[in-house]
């Protein structure tokens, strides 16, 4: 009987492996799809009310969440395009990438971005510089485009299913229950890593709203020349990187402080340069300082002490990549919650142990008495809950 246990568990162990090194293949998506779960997973239960099967309830977050994303960057990159188009061609830049970079020799212009625009390019060999640098890296390209698509797939897939299926997990993972103590870690690791992850979210759209708020009160008050372009595009886009760590809403506002100056001290008045060093200021103390102050000890959790959270953003991604953006305050939660909750359980004198539970007990049963008495006494026909 021995022999066959000890079969199980190696094969246990064997398959334990397996699993975990497949995972590991797809770290980056797996940890964002846990992320997004519990930062949405308020917001899947708040559609119940509804009367929404689970799996459409699951499916109306994962459109909230994709398609205005999808919408933002897709505008603000077909935007980018057009604004980097004007600006070459009021300054005459490709001359000068022509004179001095081999690869853009023989590009008289920029082709204008359209099905027509791009044919007449073709026609004209203005693109077959792009076409041989494809050429030349195709197999770069298909590889970076398949990954990046197979990663959004087990992205979406199990993000879809946890929220559909997640409390199927806690309840297999509570089978291995003993003496309570795995019951009372895991479900406060649960609370605790809902109230940061959904905190980020909120943090993210309070300081996007913060941030258009600002950038349109500026263009109000300032001449046409040094107004900020975009200031919807441009707030919301700075809501999204907050989540960039060190950085964060910097690479948004440092280059459209600049995309805002150049044209002014190209061409135009250098008295209006003061209106931007007023738009940097007010981007640097009203979007990014102040909520920062303000908005993360709010929203940082429960018991997660809002400076170790900001170390793990800071330093997650620098020890772990990428995906150690999301990763690092998971572990931070999961190993903090673990010290608070399941470790001086794990500690505590067994015999004390022991009378303290007896005694919570004798009190707990003490207290189920009276309050028995009272509802006896005041006539209540309601029965206590199983």
């Amino acid at each position: 009987m021995n022999g066959n246990r000890l079969v199980v568990a190696l094969f246990g162990i064997l398959v334990a492996i397996v699993i975990g090194v497949l995972a590991f293949e797809f770290i980056a998506p797996l940890t964002i799809s846990v992320f997004l779960y519990y930062s949405t997973r308020r917001y899947h239960h708040a559609l119940s009310r509804f009367r929404l099967p689970a799996n459409v309830r699951a499916a109306v977050v994962m459109a909230s969440l994709a398609i205005p994303l999808m919408l933002l960057i897709s505008y603000a990159a077909v935007l980018l395009v057009i604004e980097a188009r004007q600006f070459i061609q009021q300054y005459a830049l490709i001359d000068v990438a022509s004179r001095n970079f081999e690869w853009f020799a023989g590009i008289d212009e920029i082709p204008e971005f359209s099905v027509q625009g791009l044919y007449k390019a073709y026609q004209a060999g203005d693109l077959q510089p792009f076409i041989d640098f494809a050429t030349e890296h195709a197999a770069f390209l298909t590889t970076l485009i398949s990954d990046f698509f197979l990663n959004l797939f087990v992205l979406v897939i199990v993000t879809y299913y946890l929220l559909i299926d997640g409390h199927r997990i806690s309840e297999w993972l509570l089978q291995f229950d003993d003496g309570a103590i795995i019951r009372e870690y895991l479900e406060a690791v649960d609370r605790e890593l809902e109230a940061v992850l959904f905190g980020n979210l909120l943090n993210v759209l309070a300081i996007a709203l913060i941030a258009i708020g600002s950038f349109s009160a500026y263009n109000t008050f300032v001449p046409a020349a040094a107004e900020v372009p975009y200031p919807a595009l441009a707030g919301a886009l700075t809501g999204v990187a907050s989540l960039v760590p060190v950085v964060g809403m910097k690479i948004i506002y440092v280059p459209l402080t600049i995309a805002t100056a150049l044209p002014i001290a190209l061409n135009g008045d250098p008295a209006n340069l003061l209106f931007v060093a007023g738009f940097f200021a007010v981007a640097v103390v009203v979007v990014d300082t102040i909520p920062d102050l303000v908005l993360r000890p709010l929203l940082s959790g429960e018991d997660t002490h809002v400076g170790m959270l900001m170390l793990a953003y800071t330093l997650g991604p620098v020890v772990l990549g990428f995906y150690g953006l999301f990763l690092a305050p998971m572990l931070l939660v999961v190993g903090l919650t673990f010290a608070n909750t399941a470790l001086p359980r794990l500690l505590e004198n067994p015999s004390a142990g022991g009378d303290s539970a007896s005694t919570t007990t004798q009190s707990e049963l003490s207290e189920a008495s009276n309050a028995d008495e009272t509802d006896d006494s005041a006539g209540l026909d309601e029965q206590p809950a199983g």
